[in-house]
């Protein structure tokens, strides 16, 4: 009778919602937090990426919209002395957030740099009479 109860109390732990829910490093809600501030005429966008390397991300200026793409791939492996998985896990993910900086701005005006988990950017504010080219935004080592 008392196995029977350890049974089923790990069965209905096993079903509970936070057994299925993503790793808390990994919550949606808690990535890409971003800080937009107006200063001397530049949009600065302060996103917080902890974890990730400059190599992970991506910003990319498209019919006026500002993408930035982070991508992670993790290989967890912990083994015991002969060499046996005592744990193995694997992650792939990416995360994706877009601002609207106006059809007149240029890939080449928006700077952008990568220092101790945090993505800044400056984005000049919408200018009359520029058209904007498509393309992929050099990421720096430094803010």
């Amino acid at each position: 009778m008392f196995l029977a109860n350890r049974v089923n109390n790990l069965f209905d732990e096993m079903f509970k919602e936070s057994f299925f829910e993503s790793p808390a490093w990994f919550n949606q809600s808690q990535m890409m937090k971003t800080d937009v501030q107006e200063k001397e005429g530049n949009y600065l966008i302060d996103m917080e990426l902890p974890g990730f390397s400059k190599e992970d991300l991506q910003a990319e200026l498209r019919d006026g919209y500002l993408t930035i793409t982070a991508n992670r791939n993790e290989n967890k492996e912990e083994k015991d002395k002969d060499g046996n998985y005592i744990r193995r896990e694997r992650f792939t993910g990416s995360s994706k957030r877009s601002f609207y900086v106006g059809d007149k701005v240029k890939q080449e005006d928006i700077k952008a740099s990568f220092k101790d988990g945090i993505l800044r950017l400056t984005v000049p504010k919408i200018s009359e009479g520029i058209e904007e080219k498509k393309g992929y935004i050099a990421i720096e080592s430094e803010i």
